[in-house]
């Protein structure tokens, strides 16, 4: 059981929200106009939560110069902020675990793989703009997930060490992430399933459906 922390730290996409079917209409779009081949599950799980730098190389097969990625990012995240206005919900019980937090005085922040303009869109969306007083990019540290970086600056912007903070996170390459920097993981099953957690090397610590499943197990 995750007993209680004193930092949540949550990523975005999959997470805070139930969008990556609208992340995945967006490239199928993108996709097409540039002759790509459509993501099998096995691409999924090793690209979903990796930053765009990363993930534009590996679709296109090559090297690119950062310009050249910038400009598939500007393209096919633009396509994602269009097809998601006004489509975008948040994971249930989100709001009641936040609240709880408050009450509790547990510190929470974002650390995501989203780009700046994404993060802005999603959270105005949801009407979230302030829920979050702490927010970390994976474009802001040296390393992406599966790297632990985006985690451990989390955990020094809240001043709490990494076994005082839960992650909740919905990709193989997030928990991966949040493993490494020593924090104990919950993963929500809004994009792989709890047996493909349970397969992973470094599996998280519970799997729930939601965030409404967690609060039923979570004592505190």
């Amino acid at each position: 059981m995750i007993r209680r922390p004193r930092a949540a730290i949550f990523d975005l996409d999959g997470t805070v929200v139930d969008n990556m079917s609208l992340h995945a209409e967006a490239f199928a779009v993108f996709a097409e106009r540039h002759g790509l081949p459509a993501l099998t599950p096995a691409d999924r799980a090793k690209l979903d939560g990796r930053r765009n730098s990363e993930i534009f190389p590996v679709l296109f097969d090559r090297e690119m110069s950062r310009e050249e990625w910038q400009a598939y990012e500007h393209e096919k995240e633009g396509l994602y902020r269009e097809l998601s206005r006004g489509r975008l919900t948040l994971v249930a019980g989100l709001p009641d675990l936040l609240e709880r937090l408050a009450a509790q005085r547990i510190a929470v922040a974002l650390a995501t793989s989203a780009p700046e303009l994404n993060v802005a869109h999603t959270l105005s969306e949801t009407g979230l703009t302030t829920a979050f007083p702490t927010i970390v990019r994976g474009d802001q540290v040296p390393r992406g997930k599966p790297a632990p970086d985006v985690f451990i600056e989390a955990s020094r912007q809240l001043q709490i060490p990494a076994d005082g903070c839960v992650v909740f996170e919905d990709a193989p390459m997030g928990i991966v992430a949040a493993k490494a920097a020593g924090m104990r993981v919950v993963a929500v099953t809004t994009s792989f399933s709890e047996a493909q957690f349970a397969a992973m090397d470094t599996p998280p610590d519970l799997a729930c459906h939601d965030f409404a499943a967690f609060l039923a197990l979570a004592s505190w």
